[in-house]
């Protein structure tokens, strides 16, 4: 049945739900937060169940102060408190369930101790007669074990004493082998002493040669040294006097140079004063001889000449 709430009365029951939801936040905040797996693991019994109903009044105060300022109405106030009857219901009864469960499993367990009681004796028997059947197994097993193990051992001898035989055998040979080295040795050492003994000679003349070589040597070396000191001193005056020949031929070319310069100024000065006389002389002919532009001008003959001759 959903009752409809108006005017002053709205009001103060919205204003009364909100207060709740606001202490109920408040409370909330002061308490640990219950959705952690945590905290719920380490908070007491009772103080989950207070926070599960502040959350369950939370959220049904919150609901019916929006249905109220929306429709003025509180039906879900009724449908909250209808759901939390018939949880408490069906939590009553699996109560109930579960109770009964532990009375007919403790009945049960009961019954089970007697079964076992009973059972214990044929239990018993039954190992013994079971670890006999074993103890027979392991006795058969470990004679067989037993006589593989001497036989493997027997066999590792015979193997052992035949490879020792090979071995034996084998150093044998090598002893005989380096005996026969040993003589062979001795022989070669006997052959080398009187070698030694018979050249005794050579030996000396080896020291001789040697004291020869190295008297030589010093000396070739002496002269030698000598040859070089000679050496840088005639290279040092070859070079003195490439240096000077080198001077003296900058000074001659420099003289071919300026004596050539000299012939030709010379000779450019006997070929101007040749040129010279030369035009001195041609001019005298010229005024002489009155040629060219001092050549002088025909007088003209009167007529009368002219035809006393012709007559």
């Amino acid at each position: 049945m959903a009752a409809h709430i108006s005017g002053i009365e709205l009001l103060r029951v919205s204003s009364i739900l909100q207060d709740c939801c606001d202490q109920l936040a408040v409370l909330g905040h002061i308490m640990p937060d219950t959705d952690k797996r945590r905290a719920e693991a380490d908070m007491p019994n009772k103080m989950k169940y207070v926070s599960c109903c502040r959350q369950f009044l939370a959220q049904v105060k919150s609901d019916t102060l929006a249905e109220l300022q929306e429709k003025g109405t509180f039906q879900s106030l009724w449908q909250a408190l209808e759901e939390e009857k018939k949880r408490k219901a069906n939590l009553q009864d699996i109560i109930i369930r579960e109770e009964e469960g532990c009375l007919r499993a403790k009945a049960l367990q009961r019954q089970l101790l007697d079964i076992r009681k009973e059972k214990t004796c044929e239990a018993r028997n039954e190992m013994t007669a079971h670890l006999k059947d074993q103890l027979q197994e392991m006795k058969v097993k470990t004679s067989l074990e037993r006589k593989y193990v001497k036989s493997c051992a027997e066999l590792l001898v015979y193997q052992g004493q035949k490879l020792n035989t090979r071995q034996e055998k084998q150093l044998e040979d090598e002893i005989k082998m380096l005996e026969g080295k040993l003589e062979e040795e001795r022989r070669v050492h006997k052959e080398m002493e009187s070698f030694l003994k018979e050249h005794q000679t050579v030996k000396v003349k080896l020291e001789y040669w040697v004291e020869r070589y190295e008297k030589d040597m010093e000396d070739k070396q002496q002269e030698l040294n000598a040859l070089r000191t000679n050496k840088n001193n005639n290279l040092a005056q070859l070079q003195d006097l490439a240096k000077k020949v080198e001077s003296k031929q900058v000074i001659i070319e420099d003289r071919l140079v300026k004596d050539n310069l000299r012939r030709q100024l010379e000779r450019a000065q006997l070929e101007r004063n040749a040129a010279i006389k030369i035009q001195s002389w041609w001019r005298g002919t010229v005024v002489r001889k009155c040629l060219g532009p001092y050549k002088k001008a025909k007088k003209p003959k009167s007529k009368e000449r002219k035809k006393g001759k012709k007559k």
